[in-house]
């Protein structure tokens, strides 16, 4: 596929790329990361500007876009929650119509997956979905990139998912599924992924040769896994559900025991930040088949892949 043909789309799904717009992604990210390696830093993006639109803290998600655009020669704009107060303040689509006469796109990281479907509405410039409730596609494009790396493919390997059926699980199950990847989820009862999502991924696994597959045993789901992913079990907006979760949860924790479940050269996967001792214990984020630390790396290369593609 050339280049340049997803320049003024927006990624507010992993749905939003094809299996070939989904390559090209992390093409150009292996590409960008040798190149900055060998110490060059392409100016793909000189005299581009990116608003942040930002209603929870971040770390990675932040940094990464931030570095990224600056390593591309733009420039970025990051607007806190009481910069914006979107909604509140003013309406979504007022911002979304003042922002798209200064900058040339815009990053949301989002409480409701419906405003930054807004924003892409009434924004005619790029709108990415840097996370929202629904799905976060920007961390499963670097953790593909990651896979790629460690493994040389991605097709056929079986990654398992422990914990919430969350936005994370969400996007994981959609592109894992368009990369012919079998995927178990493995959730407590009530916490699956939405059935919605379930079902598109299912349709992508279909044309690619991949497997979903949904349990409520996660030493099921670690049995055999190339890869083992989890995430917190509260996040930020569920702080009140925080003791029954914690209740609910607990055999699900990825630990040695489960570990020795797995391939003999499993990698452990989690997005972070991690609440250590709860969803993961400390002997497995730090130990020899973590690559948290690749994935969180990653999430620079892969977003400087989008953006130089988007916003070009």
């Amino acid at each position: 596929m050339a280049p340049g043909t997803l320049q003024g789309r927006d990624l507010l799904s992993m749905d939003d790329l094809s299996v070939e717009e989904l390559w090209m992604v992390l093409d150009l990210a292996l590409d960008l990361k040798a190149r900055m390696k060998a110490g060059e830093r392409p100016p793909l993006l000189q005299g581009k500007t990116l608003a942040m639109i930002f209603e929870k803290p971040s770390l990675r998600t932040r940094v990464t876009f931030e570095v990224g655009m600056w390593q591309l020669g733009g420039t970025a704009v990051y607007l806190a929650p009481q910069d914006v107060q979107l909604g509140v303040r003013e309406s979504v689509a007022d911002v979304a119509r003042n922002l798209a006469r200064w900058v040339d796109g815009i990053a949301a990281r989002t409480f409701r997956h419906a405003t930054v479907e807004e924003l892409a509405k009434h924004a005619e410039i790029p709108v990415i979905n840097a996370l929202s409730d629904l799905e976060h596609p920007c961390q499963v494009i670097a953790d593909l990139l990651t896979i790629y790396e460690k493994r040389r493919r991605l097709e056929g390997l079986r990654i398992a998912w422990i914990g919430d059926g969350n936005n994370v699980c969400h996007s994981l199950l959609l592109g894992a599924a368009k990369m012919g990847m079998h995927i178990v989820v493995a959730t407590p009862e009530g916490y699956a992924p939405r059935e919605d999502v379930v079902e598109r991924a299912q349709t992508s696994a279909a044309r690619s040769g991949g497997r979903i597959q949904l349990t409520q045993d996660p030493r099921e789901a670690a049995s055999g896994a190339d890869i083992i992913y989890t995430d917190v079990w509260v996040s930020m907006g569920q702080e009140e559900e925080r003791e029954v979760r914690l209740q609910v949860f607990r055999p699900y924790q990825v630990n040695q025991a489960l570990l020795a479940l797995a391939n003999k050269d499993v990698l452990v996967m989690h997005c972070l930040p991690a609440h250590r001792g709860e969803e993961i214990t400390d002997d497995v984020l730090d130990g020899p088949h973590s690559v948290v630390l690749d994935e969180a790396e990653n999430r620079l290369h892969a977003q400087k892949a989008l953006l130089a593609l988007l916003l070009r």
